[in-house]
């Protein structure tokens, strides 16, 4: 296995090496046999890594001495378990369809920024790779930092255009602030037990050394690392705007990498996460609101990239939640469902985008089911797995969180339950709004409408049927008992959590009930936008509170108010006073004050021999004085 593991982050970090650095000399198909080829290698690696952990053949492999000093020791190692496989997977899986389809998406971009596009891509898979390998915090963050600044290139790979910049700027430095936190989490962790290898800390033993006040503090610190990178209340405005970048992007971001990492290294560190109630509780709230405010958002968006966008915000919330409530299983498995209806979605707009010469706006579309047949059905697909209808993927995946959300709490229940209903209305509005009804576009947009080729609509396809049968590894116990074979695969990972955790069983009567009232709920609501945006859409400016949800409740200008005009205001008055009056002056100061001694000075030579004579007298008494006076 030590071979395997290397292997699968070597291969995309080849891929960029040979794509960015012979960029300008390898040719578009070449470039994209690289870049694809690299990830489906990891793929095969990680199917390969798969079976032999469900064989029970887990592994720590170390690889050589990363960081060594004292007492502490920091290998560069990797940790093949149960948890690790199963993100190998969706990375490198869902990465490779991407791949694929922004052959075809991007193909006319410039040979040589075509060549970069693909280098940027393969070094956010190699970097997601690191995050989730990673045998201890380091190794994380290193990863974890990677796709971070992959983010910031591919969202502003569009340059020249001052907003997209922009918005890959926002997205760095607000991933900075988490960041930050789980970087001083992690000197607390090296601090408090001396290391920060997973097998080291993560049980009972070294977490009894650490106090109740510790282990609340450092978990709330990765928590806020985590609200950066998977977009949490307040760090989430940066995932709208990450739009910016091109539509394969979106998909890799939203779906199936970046978003998920804050997902993953709390899962990764459940034991300690299980030993801090308090934080479970504000990791709860906290998801459950984002899933609301997002979703709220989601129903008055126009640009088909920005629906998307809220409702991964949205999706997140729920694994959040259910983290929250100590349900981790039910966390990876919505990361799973979600990563096929996600980056299906995104990959369908893009197509449609695509087929409209660019256009966002829903407004301006319309109709387009009978002029693009295998998109309209993968994204109804898409969006009948998203909304939670019964025998898609997102029905099992939701249907646990919501579950595990009632036996900790009916009320987070409820708040679930009503960003369900929400998820539904929207993403049928979109929907409809998009293929159904009379096309709204320009009739030069008309002309040139047509399905798109084989490279975009086969991984919509392959994700289209994993967003149908991809529940199935998780049903619930109540519809067949033994059934759920994630839970069994993950019961190791999570083994330690459970024993510590108080358990609220619900039972199977209770079950089928939520069930039914929460499916019937959501397939009204699919009723109801179906037919209101099918035959009258949605293309008027909105009004009232519709107003309110349209511009986002204004939480970026609440942000500019009260965050950075202040931070303006301060850096103008140190930059115009402090800066100007004070460092300026003192320096300016210096130099004026050399200047004005050396020009005195220039006075003692005057070119005089009998000034100089004097000056030698006048000396030499001086020293015959001071030698007279001063002598012991």
């Amino acid at each position: 296995m030590k071979i395997e593991l290397i292997l699968i982050p070597l291969l995309p970090l080849v891929g960029f090496l040979l794509n960015g650095l012979l960029r300008n000399y390898l040719s578009k198909g070449l470039v994209g046999i690289i870049g694809s080829g690299s990830i489906l290698g990891s793929f095969i690696l990680s199917v390969i890594v798969f079976m032999q952990i469900k064989a029970g053949n887990t592994a720590i492999v170390e690889y050589f001495n990363f960081i060594k000093a004292g007492s502490l020791h920091i290998p560069f190692a990797f940790q093949a378990d149960q948890l690790t496989s199963i993100f190998l997977l969706i990375i490198t899986g869902v990465g490779f369809l991407i791949h694929v389809y922004s052959t075809s998406y991007m193909h006319e971009e410039e040979p040589h920024h075509f060549a970069r596009y693909f280098a940027y891509l393969n070094l956010f898979v190699f970097s997601m790779l690191l995050l989730v390998m990673g045998a201890n915090f380091v190794i994380m963050f290193i990863g974890w930092e990677g796709v971070g600044l992959c983010s910031y290139l591919l969202i502003g790979y569009w340059f020249k255009n001052k907003d997209y910049t922009k918005a890959a700027s926002k997205a760095f430095i607000m991933n900075r602030i988490g960041d930050l936190a789980f970087l001083i989490a992690l000197f607390m962790l090296i601090s408090k037990l001396g290391s920060v290898t997973f097998s080291e800390i993560f049980t009972t033993e070294a977490l009894a050394k650490l106090s109740g006040f510790d282990i609340t503090v450092i978990t709330t610190l990765l928590f806020v690392g985590a609200t950066g990178k998977s977009a949490q209340i307040p760090l989430y405005t940066w995932l709208p705007d990450a739009m910016a970048g091109p539509t394969p992007v979106s998909a890799l971001i939203h779906a199936a990498t970046m978003v998920t990492a804050g997902i993953y290294m709390i899962a990764r560190s459940n034991l300690m996460y299980s030993m801090a109630p308090g934080t479970l509780n504000c990791i709860a709230i906290i998801g459950v609101a984002t899933a609301l405010l997002a979703a709220s958002i989601a129903l008055k968006q126009n640009d088909i990239k920005k629906v998307l966008a809220y409702s991964t915000v949205s999706q997140l919330g729920y694994m959040f939640l259910a983290l929250g409530t100590g349900a981790y299983v039910a966390a990876v498995f919505h990361v799973m469902t979600h990563a096929f209806f996600k980056a299906l979605l995104f990959l369908g707009s893009g197509s449609v985008i695509h087929a409209m010469g660019g256009e966002q706006d829903m407004r301006k579309m319309g109709g387009l089911s009978k002029y693009m047949k295998i998109t309209n059905i993968t994204f109804l697909l898409g969006c009948l797995a998203i909304a939670g209808i019964p025998g898609f993927s997102g029905f099992f995946s939701k249907d646990e969180i919501l579950a595990g959300a009632f036996a900790t709490s009916p009320v987070l229940y409820a708040l679930g339950l009503i960003g369900a209903l929400m998820t539904a209305f929207y993403m049928f509005r979109l929907y409809a709004t998009t293929f159904k009804g009379r096309f709204r576009g320009t009739h030069e947009q008309e002309h040139h409408l047509h399905e798109s080729p084989a490279a975009i609509t086969i991984p919509l396809i392959v994700l289209a049927i994993l967003s149908v049968i991809g529940g199935y590894i998780g049903i619930p116990e109540f519809l067949m008992h033994g059934a759920h074979s994630l839970k069994e695969f993950l019961q190791p990972v999570f083994a330690q959590s459970y024993a510590i955790l108080p358990t609220h069983e619900v039972s199977h009567s209770t079950e089928w009930m939520l069930t039914g009232i929460s499916s019937l709920l959501i397939i009204i609501m699919v009723v109801l936008a179906w037919t209101r945006f099918s035959k009258k859409p949605d293309i008027e400016d909105a009004k009232g509170f519709g107003k309110l949800l349209q511009d986002k409740w204004y939480v970026d200008e609440i942000y500019h108010s009260i965050i950075i005009k202040p931070l303006n205001a301060i850096s103008a008055f140190f930059n115009n006073v402090f800066e100007k009056n004070i460092i300026d002056g003192i320096v300016n100061g210096v130099g004026r004050l050399v200047n004005y001694g050396g020009r005195q000075l220039r006075w003692l030579q005057s070119g005089q021999t009998g000034a100089y004579i004097l000056m030698m007298v006048v000396s030499v008494l001086l020293v015959f004085v001071l030698q007279f006076f001063m002598r012991k």
